[in-house]
């Protein structure tokens, strides 16, 4: 198949990959041409990462094919995928920064002597041409760590020219450059399609698409919504299909009134992570903190939960300073945390949905847990959570994930917390859990409680939020009123394209 006299390279047919009993990737169709820059967006969560790792060979997909060079597969294993000349190019670069940038060209198939030594003038000797071919001027005898992150990301598509790679997926390849480095970099994709090289280029930032790409497919809740030739879209069409909900369809609620502060924090930072982030949140209210993956949302959670340490800053809690050293501290004073990452963070997948539940109560000894005493509180919160499971004496880790989620939310109803910090608390949820979900932070709010929410998930964050903070690159940017803003105003805050901040910090 051909399109504009350039020539199919990959195909990807029907492609299903699931999670336990979530969907990454429903019936996906993807086709790619030499030559060619083919955008992939969609929001954090949409399916980007579980494409790249099938095909990349670190995933293996549940149903469909892979057609590469005419070729047809039902897995592709990493090395299998190499050799088909597909090269990943990651947004966390992956070079070995001790040696040079020719030992990292060559890393895994250096040329060596007939003694069987490591020949560095021969390797050095080709890196270099290989760097002028590209018009590259960085020195093949560098060490890696004294290169820019715009130089170490050239020397990742360096490494993959060299391996003959004629498909290159380049994840977020521009997230840490500034304006200049990016040019650049942009303008080194141009000189590889004009080697007919097909690229699958994925960027938040949606200005990209137009400046280097050819077509965009947009992809939602592990479906391909819609692939166009980007000539024939615009920024606006684009937005509004990665988003796919109206406000008006999804879940509302009754806002918070009251002004009576709860919580303040005032210029926290935690080096190489968020910096100088100040912000209030009142009684009953729920501040959602929206932004891109790595932007510092979950970062500065794990602070105030005292998972992690801040370099300096204040954390005021009902008018009294606070410097929790442990998690067990926070809880102690009053914060609750229902973290990302429930099966690593938030659970003990071993023991049961009982003992799971009451770590945290307070007026328990952890160290030795009264079941007989604790099964009748236990039980209730099961029936008032519609928490499906065999029993509590059953283990979490044998239940459903919008389940084990409830579990966890179960826990902290035990507790004296004050605020409840929800660090993406729908992730990989139902519809039906997700409603139960939201009814419940409803009910707190309704109580006094305070709610910081973390979430990708721009309608989720429009519809349950107060007010919306959004951060970028570590730092609190704005701060917007919730049932003022659009989804589309606040995707491109997010993005960096607009500033329209609403509402105080």
């Amino acid at each position: 198949m051909e399109q504009d006299n350039q020539t199919e390279i990959l195909a990807i047919r029907n492609l299903t990959k699931r999670f336990g009993d979530t969907i990454a990737l429903d019936n996906v169709d993807f086709t790619l041409f030499s030559g060619e820059v083919h955008c992939l967006v969609g929001e954090n969560g949409a399916g980007k990462s579980t494409l790249i790792k099938i095909l990349s060979g670190a995933e293996r997909l549940d149903k469909g094919t892979i057609v590469v060079f005419g070729k047809e597969f039902n897995r592709l294993a990493p090395d299998q995928a190499m050799e088909l000349g597909i090269a990943t190019i990651y947004q966390d670069v992956e070079l070995v920064t001790s040696l040079t940038v020719a030992d990292n060209i060559f890393l895994g198939h250096e040329i060596k002597t007939r003694l069987g030594r490591i020949n560095y003038a021969a390797q050095n000797r080709k890196a270099r041409e290989t760097l002028e071919s590209m018009t590259i001027a960085i020195p093949e005898t560098a060490l890696v760590e004294s290169l820019s992150p715009a130089q170490q990301q050239t020397l990742q598509i360096i490494k993959a020219i060299h391996i003959n790679a004629k498909i290159m997926i380049m994840d977020e390849p521009t997230s840490s450059l500034g304006v200049e480095e990016t040019r650049a970099l942009l303008d080194l994709v141009r000189k590889l399609t004009a080697q007919k090289i097909g690229i699958i280029y994925i960027s938040h930032y949606l200005p990209e698409i137009f400046e280097i790409g050819d077509r965009v497919t947009v992809l939602k809740d592990g479906r391909v919504v819609d692939t166009q030739k980007v000539r024939s879209t615009d920024l606006r069409t684009i937005t509004r299909k990665m988003l796919g909900q109206d406000r008006a369809l999804f879940y509302k609620r009754d806002h918070v009134q009251t002004r009576e502060i709860a919580l303040r924090v005032r210029n926290l930072s935690r080096r190489g992570q968020f910096e100088k982030v100040s912000f209030d949140v009142y009684r009953g209210e729920i501040l959602g903190f929206g932004g891109l993956v790595g932007a510092g949302r979950s970062a500065l959670m794990n602070v105030l939960f005292a998972a992690d340490r801040s370099d300096v800053g204040e954390i005021i809690l009902n008018d009294r300073a606070i410097t929790p050293k442990s998690p067990r501290e926070a809880i102690a004073h009053g914060v609750a945390m229902i973290p990302e990452d429930r099966k690593l963070q938030g659970l003990f997948d071993l023991r049961s949905v009982l003992e799971n539940i009451v770590i945290v109560d307070n007026e328990t000894n952890v160290l030795f847990l009264n079941h007989r005493h604790e099964s009748v509180g236990v039980s209730d919160l099961i029936n008032r959570l519609h928490i499906v499971t065999q029993g509590a004496q059953q283990p979490v880790g044998y239940l459903s994930g919008g389940n084990q989620q409830k579990v966890i939310l179960a826990r902290w109803l035990l507790s004296k917390a004050q605020i409840f910090i929800f660090d993406e608390p729908t992730k990989g949820v139902d519809i039906g859990a997700k409603a139960q979900i939201y009814d419940l932070m409803v009910q707190l709010t309704q109580l006094g409680k305070s709610i910081l929410m973390v979430s990708s998930d721009i309608p989720e964050l429009v519809s349950m939020s107060d007010r919306i903070a959004v951060m970028r690159n570590g730092v609190l940017v704005t701060v917007f009123a919730a049932q003022d803003v659009t989804e589309q105003e606040l995707l491109g805050s997010f993005l960096g394209i607009s500033e329209h901040g609403r509402g105080n910090k």
